[in-house]
This record gives C-alpha cells, structure tokens and sequence, in this order.
C-alpha cells in the first residue's frame, strides 16, 4: 500500500466523517436488522422462533457488510466527477491504481464500522455469547473488502451520483437474495461453500447450529472473497484509465 492510497483514504474518511447525514443513513442501516428482529421476537413464540430469528439475522448480517460503505462510495468517484472535482485530482502525479486503493480503504473502513455496530446489535437481542460474535466476526469480515471492491467498481462506472446511488442500491439485494436463497433452498448448500457471499451464510448457519466454524471452509471460501475483491479493483483500477469514464463522455 503506497504513501498515496493513505493520504487519500484519510482525506476520504475525514470528508464522510463530517457528513451527519450520512453518517445517520449508514447507522440506521447498520442498526435496522436487530430493530427488525427485536420487533420480530416479540411476536414469534415457540421453539421454531430462535431458528427463524437467527436465519433472518443472517440475512441482516451479510446486508449491513454492503451497506455501511454505500454512502462513501456514492460520493467517492461518481461524486467528484460530478462536482468535476476528479480531472483535478487525477492531475496530481497519482497513479490511478493509488486513487482507486485510496478510496477502496475508506469504504472498507466504514463499511467495517457499519458490521461491527450490526453485530453488537444482534448481541443485545439475540444474547449471542462472546464466542459465537468472535466467529460471525471472523466469518464476515472476509467480505468488507469485496463489498467496497464492487461499490468502488460501480462507482467509477456510473457517471454521476443518482446513477451510482440507484445500481449501489440494487447491490443490496445480492446478499439478501443469496442468504434467502439458502435459507429456503438448504438441499443446495454443498454447491455454494466457497462462493462469496453464499459460503459466509452458509458458515454462519453452522456457527448457529453446531457452535463451531470449519476452518478448512473458512480459509477456502476467505480466500475466494479476497481473490474476487482483487479482481474487482483490478477492473476498476483498468476503467480509471479509459478518458471516456474520466470525462463521463
């Protein structure tokens, strides 16, 4: 990581720390799941109510991952081509590779924050023990990374913010719609272990069901998710390149 992508992440961090209403929207996206379930378990009794709240905590899980960086990925190059604040920074004797690394950092960074809230949530209302958040932590953590590869991909490539905000916004429905799938199609399950995305749902069901996490799964699906990720900012890196996303042309 060059001295660059640091001066840059830290400038991006420091600009989405000042924006309160930003900040607001990710909190309460942070925090919607465990609001959801909470208000959920008062209405659910019997033996079936844990199972259904921990596969929907699951889902709210792997959704908050994608959400906690949104924001700063809607501003962080459609944004500034917007404001045609980037020409100018693209000016400076950068390397597109340093920019995109830059603002890669700050959305993982907050799309971490925005994970780490999600699960203290769930700890309050599902009475998950400190072993069983330390595992979801490990198992989820793999997919920040990913998740504001893909968010700066989309960035670059849509011209202006509503562009960015309507397709960042589609992107949510990719864990959700991968957590339901398995939630309501397990049969499929042994096809899916190191698929990103799918492989930390699935790991997540057996932290709940067994109160362990498959190490050699882990690694497996971890080292798929970081691949991908790499491979995302590669393409970003290429499309940062290309005069026409630069001028939007």
């Amino acid at each position: 990581m060059s001295h660059q992508s640091l001066i840059i992440a830290r400038k991006e961090i420091r600009d989405h720390a000042r924006d309160i209403r930003s900040l607001i929207s990710s909190l309460f996206y942070a925090l919607m799941g465990p609001l959801v379930v909470a208000m959920v378990s008062l209405a659910v009794r019997g033996k079936e109510s844990s199972a259904v709240l921990l596969s929907m905590m699951s889902v709210f899980a792997l959704v908050a991952v994608f959400v906690g960086g949104m924001n700063v990925a809607i501003d962080s190059i459609a944004g500034e081509r917007e404001r045609r604040s980037l020409l100018p920074l693209l000016m400076n004797p950068l390397l597109r590779r340093d920019v995109i690394l830059g603002k890669w950092l700050a959305i993982a960074l907050f799309s971490a924050i925005g994970l780490v809230l999600n699960l203290c949530g769930f700890a309050m209302v599902v009475h998950l023990s400190p072993i069983q958040v330390f595992l979801l932590a490990l198992t989820l953590f793999p997919l920040v990374p990913l998740a504001a590869a893909l968010e700066i991909l989309v960035s670059t490539w849509c011209h202006n913010i509503k562009e960015a905000h309507t397709y960042l916004s589609l992107i949510i429905f990719l864990p959700m719609g991968a957590g339901m799938f398995l939630v309501f199609f397990p049969q499929m399950a042994a096809a899916w272990k190191i698929v990103p995305v799918a492989g930390q749902q699935l790991l997540m069901d057996s932290i709940f069901k067994t109160g362990h996490l498959p190490p050699l799964a882990l690694a497996a699906v971890t080292l798929t998710t970081l691949a991908c990720a790499a491979a995302l900012l590669s393409i970003a890196t290429n499309l940062l390149q290309r005069d026409d996303v630069v001028y939007a042309s």
